[in-house]
């Protein structure tokens, strides 16, 4: 009988094995561990079952035979725990940074019509983009069409706005960048409007997911058990990447974060683990 699982929108889907051991791998597992992992699921799971709670099988069974997945947190959960604002929208002029964008930080513009507060702007070969930063806090909820609208509308705006002299700055396109996925109605007015767009996954050869991963630039939030206060005192004092968290100088980034020795080398050691790691969990 062939099992189906339930998907966090409600829909149906074919379990497939195989996508258990990818998961596995992206989390530094070996081919034999993830093997064993993905049979200790299947043995489990039932008809109907809901992919987030294979998910928590699969971290429950690799975290038996790989200790450091104990402290790790899922990368769509941990995008989702971070702040809007500043926190996610600085995540993403690094991460877009990182992939050879040039990046400008927030600033207001005048249009045509009004003036318009962009998340960021970015250029790269040869193209200027106005970026939209969308955060959603469920990473289960899509990024709809009133995104795709309001960004075509400020990007029209602009555009004659710097026809008339208004402003100095030539568009190509406007770039939507979220953490969730796009619902179907967005991807298609998006494709026909011109509009980029990165998502959790999309596209799919440069999506959100892959260009996290490739670059290794996790938030601190993917840090199991990280307690939220200690998290912004982190972020305060300028990490927001395990990397940052890594790379600082702990003497120096205890007496600006105000955290306890002890328990700064502790999350340093935690993080430097999972960063020598392959890749994380969808």
């Amino acid at each position: 009988m062939t099992l189906l699982v339930t998907k966090a929108d409600g829909t149906k889907q074919v379990f497939v094995r195989e996508k258990i051991v990818r998961t596995c791998l992206r989390m530094g597992a070996t081919r034999q561990i993830a093997d064993d992992v993905a049979e200790a699921v299947e043995r489990r799971i039932f008809n109907g079952v809901e992919t987030r709670e294979i998910l928590k099988m699969i971290f429950k069974e690799l975290g038996r035979r790989k200790p450091s997945v104990r402290y790790r947190v899922c990368l769509r959960k941990a995008l989702s725990l971070m702040k809007p604002k500043p926190d996610f929208e600085h995540f993403i002029r690094l991460l877009l940074q990182q992939h050879g964008y040039d990046v400008m930080p927030s600033q207001i513009m005048r249009g045509r019509c009004v003036d318009h507060e962009l998340d960021a702007i970015a250029k790269k070969d040869g193209k200027t983009y106005i970026v939209e930063i969308k955060h959603h806090q469920n990473y289960h909820t899509p990024t709809g069409l009133d995104e795709s609208r309001i960004a075509r509308a400020v990007f029209e705006d602009l555009t004659e706005g710097f026809d008339l002299g208004l402003n100095s700055l030539r568009i190509d396109e406007a770039m939507i960048v979220c953490n969730t996925k796009f619902s179907q109605h967005a991807h298609r007015y998006a494709e026909c409007r011109g509009i980029h767009r990165i998502g959790w996954n999309s596209p799919p050869n440069r999506s959100l997911q892959i260009m996290i991963e490739e670059k290794k630039l996790y938030p601190l939030s993917c840090l199991e058990g990280l307690d939220a206060g200690i998290r912004e005192k982190l972020q305060s004092a300028g990490a927001i990447l395990l990397n940052q968290l890594v790379e600082r100088d702990p003497e120096e980034l205890r007496k600006q974060s105000g955290i306890p020795r002890k328990a700064l080398l502790t999350l340093v050691k935690r993080a430097a683990t999972l960063l020598s790691e392959t890749e994380f969990a969808q």
